[in-house]
């Protein structure tokens, strides 16, 4: 299966554009289907090209354009779907990751 990304990929690194049009990076860490739904998880990266330790993302996938097989992402308000996608992802990752609730 391939992926497309706005923007650039590198090594992993999705390049985003925030509210203010800033191009913010993160890690690509998984894609996690719930209820026939894609979901995203991100890891913010510094300047530095560091991983940040704290938070990760979560957006939802939303095809814009089937036809240029572009995809956006947008955030999701409903907690209880974020915690669901999250604790897939934590299942999913829990050798791999310190997770600290």
């Amino acid at each position: 299966m391939e992926e497309n990304f706005e923007g650039e990929e590198l090594d992993n690194i999705v390049i985003l554009n925030d509210e203010e049009g800033n191009e913010v990076k993160f890690e690509f860490l998984d894609l996690v289907e719930l209820d026939e739904e894609e979901y995203v998880v991100l890891l913010p990266v510094t300047e530095e090209g560091e991983e940040e330790e704290g938070e990760v993302v979560i957006l939802k996938v939303e095809d814009t354009d089937e036809e240029a097989d572009e995809e956006s992402y947008v955030s999701i308000e409903d907690e209880e779907i974020l915690n669901k996608v999250f604790e897939i992802f934590k299942e999913k990752f829990k050798d791999d990751f310190d997770f600290v609730d």
